[in-house]
């Protein structure tokens, strides 16, 4: 067969033409880069456009998010063994308070250890402003299971544990201030810590 929309010799692009669109693509692709995919990605911002259209805000808070993940990861891996007591398949009711104080920036986690099936009452409030939190639990056998997570000033409910281990809250405070969080427990559980 005899194709006939192969183009003549003299009408493809020479090779000036096409070093030079290489050139300006490149150019096009490096400010893409400097002026969107930095400021919104990584919250940095070398021109300060970034700044003015918000990109470099939204890029901040992804990695800020990253890294409470990666540090909330980091704690609950570097938690021994040994820390996580013999459950007792029997536990007496229980009521607690605890107070904990947040710098800026700062987090901290309150752990109950609790049997299977067993239940807690909660409710928790800040002195002021919001923390992120992250309801979760872990043992020897399960390193990080979610019970919820979010932003709040104050929480109450009921949760169940799924399996014996340790169960309780992860908070940090993004606020410009110092806040006092204020935990208040019931429920089946053998002890209460704060693991910082």
């Amino acid at each position: 067969m005899h194709n006939a929309n192969i183009p003549d010799y003299a009408e493809l692009p020479s090779t000036s033409k096409l070093i030079k669109s290489t050139i300006i693509a490149v150019i096009a692709a490096a400010v893409i880069l400097v002026t969107i995919v930095l400021p919104a990605e990584f919250g940095i911002d070398p021109t300060g456009l970034g700044k003015l259209t918000g990109l470099q805000r939204m890029g901040e808070i992804k990695v800020a998010l990253a890294d409470e993940a990666a540090e909330n990861e980091a704690e609950t891996n570097g938690e021994q063994a040994a820390d996580l007591p013999i459950i007792e398949s029997e536990s007496k009711t229980k009521t607690d308070e605890m107070s904990v104080t947040l710098d800026p920036n700062k987090s901290t986690e309150i752990k109950i250890t609790m049997a299977k099936g067993t239940s807690v009452e909660f409710s928790w409030s800040t002195s002021s402003g919001e923390a992120f939190y992250d309801l979760h639990g872990d043992s020897n056998e399960v390193n990080y299971h979610i019970y919820e997570k979010g932003t709040e000033a104050t929480m109450e409910g009921t949760f169940e544990a799924a399996f014996d281990g340790n169960h309780g809250w992860y908070w940090k405070n993004r606020t410009d201030a110092p806040i006092t969080i204020t935990l208040n427990t019931t429920g089946q559980y053998q002890r209460i810590k704060e693991m910082n």
